[in-house]
Order: structure tokens, then sequence, then C-alpha cells
């Protein structure tokens, strides 16, 4: 286990009090403001360390950069395709024993749709730039 920094201790906070499963650059971001001097680098690999610790999770995303999550207990997360957000979203209609008597222990699922403010949206492509 690595040892509490001061730039570990901070990563580690703003990971907590971020509730939007932010992406290592927007955490960068928002430690850069506390602490101006922090590299990039630094932040990247001190994350890479708290997920590897099981200190906060890496959800990865395809086609998309990983986001990191304070939530440890098993959840799955859903992508908006529009707007490009992450919700969490319960797994209670996820089977924790298949029905040839596997035991799932943990489950990393990631769904993708629209979430409810993008799905009250018209897709763009429905809508006409032409008037008469």
């Amino acid at each position: 286990m690595q040892r509490n920094t001061v730039q570990r201790t901070l990563i580690l906070e703003t990971v907590r009090a971020m509730h939007t499963h932010p992406t290592a650059d927007e955490i960068y971001a928002a430690v850069a403001q506390r602490r101006p001097g922090i590299s990039r680098a630094t932040v990247y690999r001190v994350l890479g360390n708290l997920s590897e610790e099981g200190e906060i999770t890496r959800v990865a995303m395809a086609n998309a950069p990983d986001r990191f999550d304070f939530t440890l207990v098993d959840h799955a997360h859903i992508l908006c395709e529009r707007c490009r957000k992450v919700f969490d979203l319960p797994v209670s209609c996820i089977p924790t024993v298949s029905e040839d008597g596997f035991v799932v222990k943990r489950m990393r699922v990631t769904a993708s749709g629209l979430c409810p403010a993008c799905a009250e949206e018209p897709e763009p492509d429905s809508q006409s730039n032409f008037t008469q």
C-alpha cells in the first residue's frame, strides 16, 4: 500500500467529492485548482494506484475515457450516448447465481443508452433545417 502523501490525499478527496464519475482529466483540473504545481502524470499515477488498492473504482468505457467512481459497493454504470454523462445503475436486476450454479463474486457492467433529459430531446437528425 502506498503511503499517504499530500497529493494522494488530495486526489482521493477530490474523487470522493465528485459525484459525476469524472475522467482523469476532470480530476486533474479540479486538483490543479487546489494545488497548481501538481503534474498530470502524478494525478494519473495516483488514480491508478488508488484503483488498484480498492480505494476508488476505475470504470472502463467503450469508445470513451475511463471514469472514476468513489462508490465501492457493486453496481453497474450506464453511459448516456448523447451527453456522455455516466450514471449509477442498480444491479438488482442481474442475478448473483447463474442457471448453471456459477456464483458471481464481483461484476463490472456498463450499459449505454439515453439519460432521461436526453431521451426527452428530439433526435438531432429528426429536426429539419429547412423552412417553407
